[in-house]
């Protein structure tokens, strides 16, 4: 359980810097490529942590 936790933060925070990006960046194109990037590793967080839930009730 603990690999899970580990790779839950680590993806919430590769989103959280993902965004950072997204909002500091002056191109369009990179501020679009960044919150594709930010949601998407939003999403694999979403779902490792559905794993995790699985694991604990199942």
């Amino acid at each position: 359980m603990k690999d899970y936790q580990t790779h839950l933060e680590k993806l919430r925070k590769d989103a959280a810097e993902c965004a950072l990006v997204r909002d500091l960046a002056t191109d369009k194109a990179k501020r679009e490529m960044f919150d594709r990037l930010a949601r998407h590793l939003d999403e694999l967080a979403d779902e490792v942590e559905r794993a995790m839930n699985a694991r604990k009730t199942g």
